[in-house]
């Protein structure tokens, strides 16, 4: 049985950074590509970043370009975004996906394509 669970969250100051972690199980990591995706209050749950399984190749949201990194570490087991220079509109919880494609190379930003979530995390922004 495949799990993911998120750390990380919290409250920061505008500007400031936070470094999200995703520890995935039940299956062997490396063999899937991983995403984010967040949901603001009273909004729809929309695509961050996603990477493929060996880090190849990446893509970003518009909005979170330039701010938020992601990348993995599959001896660990684990998925990572690093988000810096946060501001207001960031505020939302995080959540972390598993693919459902086996050894595929590239990266997937669509909600559907994701098999398994996290339980999320939420990310606070004070101004």
């Amino acid at each position: 049985q495949v799990q993911l669970v998120e750390s990380g969250g919290g409250l920061v100051q505008a500007g400031g950074s936070l470094r999200l972690s995703c520890a995935a199980s039940g299956r062997t990591f490396s063999s899937y590509a991983m995403g984010w995706f967040r949901q603001a209050p009273g909004k729809e749950r929309d695509f961050v970043a996603a990477i493929s399984i060996n880090g190849g190749r990446i893509h970003y949201a518009d909005s979170v370009k330039g701010r938020f990194t992601i990348s993995r570490d599959n001896d660990k087991n684990t998925a990572y975004l690093q988000m810096n220079r946060l501001g207001p509109e960031d505020k939302a919880v995080y959540f972390c996906a598993e693919h459902r494609t086996y050894y595929s190379a590239t990266y997937y930003n669509g909600e559907s394509e994701y098999d398994y979530w996290g339980q999320g995390t939420q990310v606070t922004v004070s101004s």
